[in-house]
C-alpha cells in the first residue's frame, strides 16, 4: 500500500505539471476522473501538496488544480488541511534549525521592535500577509521561523488568514476553466486589499507590555 500511494504522488506531481501549462478538458469531466482513481487519490494529492510546498513551491500551483479535480467544498477544505501542515512543517525545521543563528540580526534596535511587536502580536501580521498574493508562501513561513512570532499564533493566523484567498482561488481555478472569471479576481483583489490594510491597522496598534518573559515557543 506504501508503494501504491509513493506512485500516486510521483503521478501527482507530473499531473500537477502538466495542469499548469497544458489545456484541460471540462472539470466534470476531470472530476470523474478523479473520483474513479478511488479514495486514495485526494489523499495522495493533498499529502504531496503538504510535502513539496515546505520548499519554496508555489502553492498556488496545487490550489488551482486542487480546483480543477475535486467539488469545491474538497478543494478548500483539504487545501487548507495541505497548507497548515506545510506551514507547521517549515516552520518548525527553520526555527530549530535557524534561529539562534539570527540572534545577532535580532539585537539590530530596528529589527528588535519588529521582533517584539510580531512575538506579542503575530497574529494579526501573519493572517494580513497570508491574504496578500503576492507574499510568497514559504518565504513567510521561514521569515516566521527567523523571527520571534509564537508558533501558538502562527498555525491560527496562516490557516484563517489562507482561508479567503483559498477560496477565491479555487473559485478561480474553475472559472479559469468554464468562463466568467471576474467575480473570482475580484474577490482575490478585495482580500488582497483586506491584508494590506491589516497590515496598516497592526503597524498603528501600540504594543502592549508583556506580561511574561517565557521563552519563544516551539511546535509540538
Amino acid at each position: 500500500m506504501t508503494g501504491r500511494v509513493a506512485g500516486w504522488c510521483a503521478a501527482l506531481l507530473a499531473l500537477v505539471v502538466a495542469a499548469a501549462f497544458l489545456p484541460l478538458p471540462e472539470p466534470a469531466l476531470v472530476r470523474e476522473w478523479a473520483a474513479e482513481l478511488g479514495p486514495w487519490f485526494p489523499l495522495a494529492f493533498f499529502g504531496t501538496y503538504s510535502v513539496v510546498t515546505v520548499a519554496p513551491v508555489p502553492r498556488s500551483t496545487f490550489t488551482y488544480t486542487a480546483a480543477v479535480f475535486f467539488p469545491p467544498v474538497l478543494a478548500a477544505s483539504g487545501t487548507l488541511v495541505a497548507t497548515g501542515i506545510a506551514a507547521s512543517v517549515a516552520f518548525g525545521v527553520v526555527r530549530r534549525l535557524g534561529h539562534h543563528r539570527t540572534e545577532g540580526l535580532r539585537a539590530d534596535p530596528r529589527i528588535a521592535a519588529v521582533d517584539r511587536r510580531l512575538r506579542r502580536r503575530g497574529w494579526l501580521s501573519i493572517a494580513s500577509l497570508r491574504m496578500v498574493p503576492a507574499v510568497p508562501f514559504s518565504v513567510l513561513n521561514y521569515a516566521a521561523a527567523l523571527s520571534s512570532v509564537r508558533f501558538r499564533h502562527f498555525l491560527p493566523a496562516t490557516v484563517l488568514g489562507s482561508a479567503p484567498g483559498t477560496v477565491a482561488a479555487i473559485l478561480l481555478g474553475q472559472a479559469l476553466t468554464a468562463g466568467g472569471t471576474s467575480a473570482a479576481v475580484w474577490a482575490t483583489v478585495g482580500f488582497a486589499v483586506l491584508g494590506l490594510l491589516g497590515i496598516v491597522v497592526d503597524a498603528r496598534l501600540p504594543v502592549r507590555a508583556p506580561v511574561d518573559d517565557d521563552e519563544v515557543s516551539q511546535p509540538s
